[in-house]
């Protein structure tokens, strides 16, 4: 397979990129992001853009790929209100899923959104990622991913509390509707990319299900 990625120097991106690029499933990974990556790999490419709203300039990155795994995120606590976390979470992810479509029309759209997301929350992070999944899938029958607490690689954007909590998320391991994995993220969303899985949302407990049944077949 060959996948386009983005959010790769985030935590939960991170830890995609690094099941992606371990998986002999994997033949390509390439990586949309504002900055060069930290590291350098066979199968990676990186396209450095700072635009993503408007993908035309790297248009050559969404061409003859398998499936786009869209990790990039922010905190809610990280934005100064909604316009602005709205931006980021469901117009950035729908400018790339459109782009994904005119370019590679038969690649799958995979969204990382997150437990407890709501269309009708009253809680403005819920209710702006409710409705990037419905009009994700809505337009390419994206799958919408809901993980718990992501154990992943440590980022330097990621706000101090999660830095903090991290260690204690691992407490959390027995409870497989509350605990994941980055990495076991990662060979989910491969595994389900592989098996060509459209237009629906994905809870932690089945993440954890999809991981394991993944192995070492991704």
């Amino acid at each position: 397979m060959k996948i386009l990625l983005f959010g790769a120097t985030g935590s939960a991106g991170g830890s995609v990129l690094r099941a992606c690029l371990a998986s002999p499933a994997v033949e390509e990974v390439r990586a949309v992001a504002r900055r060069p990556l930290p590291l350098t790999h066979g199968k990676l490419r990186v396209f450095v853009h700072d635009d993503f709203l408007d993908y035309a300039r790297v248009a050559d990155a969404f061409a003859g790929v398998d499936a786009c795994l869209f990790c990039l995120g922010i905190s809610a606590t990280q934005v100064s209100g909604e316009a602005e976390y709205r931006r980021i979470t469901h117009d950035f992810a729908l400018a790339a899923a459109r782009a994904l479509r005119v370019r590679s029309p038969e690649a799958a759209f995979h969204f990382i959104s997150g437990q407890g997301t709501n269309v009708s929350s009253r809680f403005m992070w819920a209710r702006v990622k409710g409705e990037a999944e419905r009009d994700l899938i809505a337009e390419v029958g994206a799958v919408c991913w809901r993980p718990a607490a992501i154990d992943g690689v440590p980022s330097q954007s990621e706000p101090r509390l999660f830095k903090v909590l991290r260690p204690l998320y691992r407490g959390l391991s027995p409870f497989r509707n509350l605990y994941i994995k980055g990495e076991d993220l990662g060979r989910a969303m491969l595994l389900a990319a592989a098996e060509n899985m459209r237009g629906r949302i994905v809870e932690n407990a089945e993440i954890r299900d999809l991981a394991d049944r993944a192995g070492g077949r991704v």
